[in-house]
């Protein structure tokens, strides 16, 4: 027997942005109910694991609404959607104010920045099974359901929605196996797709997402997205995710993430495929690194290589770092005290292999990293040459966080039709849209924060298209 349930606004997903959506909206005096495919009470999503740092594209959300405006249009390379581009800048201060006024609590992490705003009581870092309830992500949750709770709404765990509902060219709530809600508006907040392998195929993010490491809770299957695109939504472009390198070993190895990441050794020095050679930028970063490893024909056959310098420089450096960490938590890590001899224990050509090694020496001696095929550029973090004994190499696999790409939104998230123009009744926030991120630059711009300020403004425009309507009614 199908359950029908009529209310103003249904919001599909449990996670930062959906809490954030429904609770936001119970204030507002909408009838919000939150469909949440776990029937667990403390369920599992990428929310709840977060170690908490809300950052706008690596900048604190206090610098103000221009200077954060100019971050995110570098972090994206120009090709954010303006209006969504403000609105992020605008209103991510007034997310985690907002957050802060539900007893979210923050905390400075440290001298960074970006670090001003950091969930409390901090996460643990811990490794394979998640030490999280308690902290960060999961007290996070925890109060805003409460204030969900406290405006009139509710949770309905183990729903998973599979259709959405049309009438007269609008949406007008969900369906799923035995159940139906009626409303007036839906807000898609489920995450990304990152843990569906056909999807992930599809959107070409990887050839083979079974040689990628699914870095994440494991429960975002895309399940939102198929049913906007089953709709008639609109995608924006869908390259592109958020991770960073791991150890090879942790496919198998849970002890191996989400740490320690190969991205500052990786930035250090060089990457190379199973021929040996070189195939991507290392100056560009972590994130960009797994995206093109992750579209390689062999995603796990990728080695980071440096030397005793790297290993006890930038190997030490940021959070629970690989050296010492990556040995004790059983990650593979050759030694040779020559180049040829750590080809050969790794399984890569030697002659390839030191031949790519002093090229791009060459280049590093000569302040030429630019020449090299592929161009190396240098960022924020030097490159170093490799060439103090011994030398080291680690197989690499790309750790998947959440992907980028999705539906379409404009600046109240609303999402956007096939034709580009607004799909009444529908919007979308967090980690399931796009338009911001993504791209051959894997530009990133930061994940809470863009699903607090997405969530925000769903409810809030849904909330005053509820008042017009029932204004025009009088």
């Amino acid at each position: 027997m199908t359950q029908v349930l009529d209310v103003d606004i249904c919001v599909v997903g449990g996670g930062l942005a959906g809490l954030t959506a429904a609770a936001r909206a119970a204030q507002l005096g909408l009838r919000a109910v939150l469909l949440e495919q776990s029937a667990e009470a403390r369920y599992l999503c990428n929310s709840r694991m977060t170690n908490g740092i809300f950052h706008m594209a690596m900048k604190s959300p206090a610098i103000g609404a221009d200077a954060l405006e100019k971050a995110i249009a570098v972090a994206s390379r120009g090709t954010a959607h303006p209006g969504l581009q403000r609105a992020l800048a605008e209103d991510s201060l007034r997310a985690v104010r907002w957050l802060q006024s539900c007893g979210v609590r923050f905390m400075k992490a440290s001298a960074e920045p970006h670090h001003a705003f950091s969930l409390a009581p901090p996460s643990l870092h811990r490794n394979g099974p998640f030490d999280i309830l308690g902290r960060a992500g999961d007290v996070m949750l925890r109060r805003l359901e409460a204030a969900l709770v406290a405006g009139g709404g509710s949770v309905l765990r183990g729903r998973r929605a599979r259709e959405l509902v049309l009438r007269d060219g609008a949406c007008h709530g969900v369906r799923g196996d035995d159940f139906e809600v009626r409303c007036q508006a839906v807000v898609i907040a489920d995450g990304g797709f990152q843990a569906n392998p056909e999807l992930v195929k599809q959107f070409g993010l990887s050839p083979q997402p079974d040689q990628v490491l699914q870095r994440n809770a494991r429960t975002a299957r895309g399940d939102g997205l198929q049913m906007a695109v089953a709709a008639g939504a609109q995608l924006s472009q869908m390259r592109g995710f958020y991770g960073h390198l791991q150890c090879r070993d942790a496919l198998q190895n849970d002890a191996l993430w989400p740490y320690p990441w190969l991205d500052l050794v990786a930035v250090a020095a060089i990457v190379v495929g199973p021929d040996g050679r070189r195939f991507a930028d290392e100056g560009r970063g972590g994130i960009f690194l797994a995206n093109r490893l992750a579209e390689l024909a062999q995603p796990a056959g990728a080695f980071v290589v440096f030397d005793d310098i790297v290993w006890n420089g930038p190997g030490r450096t940021y959070i629970k770092p690989p050296n010492p960490r990556l040995v004790q938590r059983g990650g593979t890590l050759h030694v040779a005290p020559t180049l040829g001899a750590l080809a050969a224990e790794a399984g890569l050509p030697p002659e390839t292999l030191v031949r790519e090694v002093a090229a791009y020496n060459a280049a590093h001696t000569a302040s030429q990293l630019g020449a090299l095929e592929p161009a190396r550029s240098v960022g924020t973090k030097p490159a170093f040459p490799i060439v103090q004994a011994p030398f080291y190499a680690v197989p690499l696999v790309a750790g998947m966080t959440h992907t980028m790409g999705g539906i379409a939104v404009d600046g109240w998230s609303r999402a956007s039709r096939a034709d580009g123009s607004v799909f009444p009744g529908l919007y979308a926030a967090g980690s399931c849209i796009g338009g911001v991120e993504g791209g051959e630059h894997a530009g990133y711009v930061g994940g809470l924060t863009r699903a607090a300020v997405t969530g925000l403004r769903a409810a809030e425009h849904a909330a005053s298209l509820r008042l017009s309507l029932a204004s025009l009614a009088d």
